[in-house]
Parts: structure tokens; C-alpha cells; sequence
């Protein structure tokens, strides 16, 4: 059974990295669009604490969520891999970021770790999201395995450009469903969810 989940993830994988996503300018604007769809949310935009992600190019950018809500004095912060695991460290300016594990944008090492809680939100990452919230991811499980659970797990949306909302995307009892998921075209909770 696993095996044949990790190879379903496996074929809808190749099948998302061969096709490309957005132009340069279509990028810039999913990224503003969706900084105003977080904004406009009576949960989110209440959050103290946001963990971002520094933008590959077949993400979701992030830096025009980054400036608005350091314009409103939230707590900025971004994921660090390392050895041990997955982190979270706050950056004051976009321009602390250094590259880190596989060449993405992180918190520099002297950056002090914060835990994350359930009054925080996280934006995470993926290559597809369903309705029901399940994620496929590049398949390291740093977000599945990083995140806290149960009463201390912080608010997961899951980032997605809108053609990457899929129908049902393959899952394990180890993935880490999202609260809510975030495209271009709008947010929208998860079943139960507000």
C-alpha cells in the first residue's frame, strides 16, 4: 500500500514539474492576489505570527505578503532545514534571507528558532492541494514531519497557484492535511474549518 502511494505521488510529480506554471508577470500577480485574499481573512489577518516561504519558481511568490504584513507589525518568519529537521526563524527584512539547504532563501543559522503555536499560521508550499486540504509536496516531508500537531499545531494554508487545485491529490496517514488553501482566485477553508 505505501508503495503504491509513493508511487502515485511519484507520476503526479513528473506530471506538475514538466509543465510550466506562470510567466514572470502572471507570478507577480498571484503573489499580490494573494496577499489581498490573506489580508481579507477575519482569521488570518489576526495571526501575530506567519511562517513564509521563499518563492521557487514554480510557487507562489510571497515577498508582497511579507512586506504587507511587516507593514502591520507581524512576526515574519521562514522555514531553516537542516540535519535535524525543519525550523522556523524570524527575519525583520526579506533581505536577511541567505541561501540554505538546496539553495532556498532561509534565515541565516544565528537566527534564534521560535516554536510555533496554535495562534500562528504557516504558509506552506506544494506542487498540488485538494478541496479536502491533502498536499503533495516535492516528497522530503519536512512540513509533515516539522509542524507541530494535535492542540500546539499553528494554521496550515497550503499556496498554490489555482490550476494546481486538484479533484483529489494521493495522501498517507503521514501528510499533514491544510486548514484552508490559497490561490490567485481566493481562500477557501477546509470542511469545518473558519
Amino acid at each position: 500500500m505505501k508503495l503504491e502511494l509513493e508511487a502515485a505521488k511519484g507520476r503526479l510529480r513528473d506530471q506538475l514539474v514538466s509543465v510550466p506554471i506562470a510567466t514572470a508577470s502572471d507570478a507577480r500577480v498571484a503573489g499580490a492576489a494573494l496577499a489581498v485574499h490573506w489580508l481579507e481573512d477575519v482569521r488570518l489577518s489576526k495571526c501575530p505570527r506567519v511562517a513564509l516561504y521563499a518563492a521557487q519558481s514554480h510557487e507562489m511568490p510571497t515577498r508582497p505578503l511579507f512586506d504587507a504584513l511587516r507593514e502591520r507589525g507581524r512576526i515574519l518568519l521562514f522555514p531553516r532545514c537542516d540535519a535535524r529537521g525543519l525550523f522556523f526563524a524570524g527575519v525583520e527584512a526579506w533581505e536577511e534571507l541567505e541561501p540554505g539547504r538546496y539553495g532556498i532563501p532561509a534565515p541565516p543559522a544565528h537566527a534564534p528558532v521560535t516554536r510555533l503555536g496554535p495562534r500562528d499560521a504557516v504558509l506552506v508550499p506544494g506542487l498540488a492541494f485538494d478541496a479536502a486540504g491533502h498536499r503533495l509536496g516535492r516528497g522530503a516531508g519536512w512540513y509533515d514531519q516539522g509542524l507541530p500537531a494535535g492542540d500546539a499545531a499553528p494554521c496550515l494554508v497550503g499556496a498554490t497557484y489555482a490550476s494546481r487545485l486538484l479533484a483529489s491529490v494521493p495522501h498517507g496517514s503521514r501528510d499533514r492535511d491544510m486548514d484552508a488553501i490559497v490561490t490567485e482566485r481566493g481562500l477557501q477553508w477546509v470542511q469545518g474549518e473558519a
